[in-house]
């Protein structure tokens, strides 16, 4: 459930955990469309019987794909700021891949406010750390820090 505050309570939640997503499962039809969307077919993603052979042991999730599952899996979770007319994605620092998606895991996104940078206009940019973890796994997917630019009506 979206915590929803006032613009000036952002700084209050600097540090803190706002959200942690379900956990979503991550199958091989998904990893076979993002394929075909990206025209990325690298075996390691699509062909399960070339794939045993890898390190891995099967196929594996492109790591753009676990990166663009942010926008459903950690957007809600980012704070719902009152008076929020818009919010556009802003980009990423610090991005970082930590451990592959396999086929059939079970991916979820905690995130964090970090910071809270007011911009003129009624403007705010906002920076989540974003830590996707792997079910059953020790190290997260990834961590990057997300930053959106929010306007706020007044």
């Amino acid at each position: 459930m979206a915590i929803v505050v006032k613009p000036e309570a952002l700084n209050d939640y600097i540090g803190k955990e706002t959200g942690v997503s379900d956990w979503f499962l991550v199958d091989q039809d998904r990893i076979n469309k993002f394929a075909d969307v990206t025209l990325d077919h690298q075996f390691i993603h699509i062909d399960p019987e070339r794939a045993k052979a890898t390190p891995f042991g099967t196929t594996i999730a492109h790591g753009f794909l676990t990166l663009s599952l942010l926008a459903y899996l950690a957007g809600p979770q980012n704070l719902q700021v009152e008076g929020t007319v818009m919010g556009i994605n802003y980009g990423m620092e610090k991005l970082r891949f930590l451990s592959p998606v396999k086929v059939n895991s079970r991916i979820r996104a905690r995130v964090k406010l970090m910071e809270v940078s007011p911009k003129p206009g009624g403007r705010y940019l906002l920076k989540n750390e974003i830590t996707v973890d792997i079910e059953g796994e020790d190290k997260p997917a990834l961590i990057t820090e997300w930053l959106t630019l929010i306007q706020v009506a007044g």
